[in-house]
């Protein structure tokens, strides 16, 4: 026997649909205290929230909660064309992907491509964004899994790791630092820096330096990665990025070098991420899969 109501899955689907208590309690017809205590049965029935009630009625759907709701959304699409033949059919399961905006050049097309071919039914959308766009649309639900780097997460994260990555420094090719040994983060100290404007990868490059007792001179902060690049080959100090591209020249066909900095100990993972202790859906289940299989060293 069935436990919930089509009714209750409508309550559910308004209250995602309008934000808040009070605006899906008006266009349900039905008085807010009277929706909220049907919520929170709802949520006890299922064993985790659907929502994140903030000040006032305004609530934020978990990830748990947004996949609840795709599929009862289907399912209410569902029941009414079986009352009416010429409903349209409801519509295909959907995968939301973000990936940081550093990486995306480097993983987010192949990713979608692999997704696309493994779960040819499945709607894949993607984000590239920075860190904090990111972990907020985690948060939020409005992403399902993302590919980044491990910075800025909590234990309310589940993280599988695929690779590591190391920082390099970018410079023109007659930079003092382009000859001889691979420098450290001692030597780079000397020269003005060019980092990230991203506000938690800026931040983990400059505690590499602070953690070691250095305290190096910051010349620019770039937008992206390759202006960080041509910055660095017209002489403006040296760039430090986790991220290689495979050419060696910048947009403006300028010449430059990529070093690995060579203290031992600076890797970083790039990591598959979603949020949420549910029980995962299983469109997320096997992307994650497909995309771990993809991206981890053979």
């Amino acid at each position: 026997m069935l436990y919930l109501t089509l009714r209750q899955y409508e309550y559910v689907c308004a209250v995602g649909r309008h934000g808040s208590l009070s605006a899906a309690a008006g266009a349900l017809h039905v008085s807010q205290p009277a929706l909220s205590a049907a919520l929170a049965r709802i949520e006890g029935h299922l064993g985790h929230p659907l929502f994140i009630r903030r000040r006032g009625s305004s609530m934020a759907v978990t990830p748990e909660g947004r996949r609840f709701i795709a599929e009862a959304e289907a399912l209410l699409a569902d029941a009414a064309r079986i009352e009416d033949p010429a409903h349209p059919r409801p519509a295909r399961q959907r995968l939301h992907l973000g990936c940081f905006s550093d990486l995306a050049p480097f993983l987010l097309a192949p990713a979608l491509r692999a997704l696309r071919e493994a779960m040819p039914d499945v709607a894949v959308s993607f984000r590239a964004e920075g860190f904090e766009a990111i972990i907020s649309g985690l948060l939020k639900g409005q992403v399902d899994l993302a590919l980044t780097y491990d910075l800025g997460l909590d234990a309310g994260f589940h993280r599988e790791s695929l690779f590591d990555s190391r920082p390099h420094a970018v410079m023109s090719t007659d930079h003092p630092l382009s000859r001889g040994a691979p420098p450290d983060l001692a030597a780079l100290t000397g020269y003005p820096l060019i980092l990230s404007d991203e506000g938690l990868s800026a931040q983990h490059m400059l505690g590499l330096f602070r953690t070691r007792g250095l305290n190096p001179v910051v010349a620019h902060r770039a937008a992206t990665l390759e202006l960080l690049r041509s910055l660095a080959a017209h002489g403006e100090g040296v760039g430090i990025s986790y991220a290689r591209p495979f050419h060696e020249t910048s947009y403006d066909g300028m010449p430059l070098l990529c070093r690995e900095i060579a203290d031992p100990d600076l890797g970083e993972s790039v990591i598959l991420v979603r949020h949420g202790a549910g029980p995962v859906d299983g469109t997320t289940e096997r992307a994650g899969q497909v995309l771990a299989g993809l991206f981890r060293p053979r």
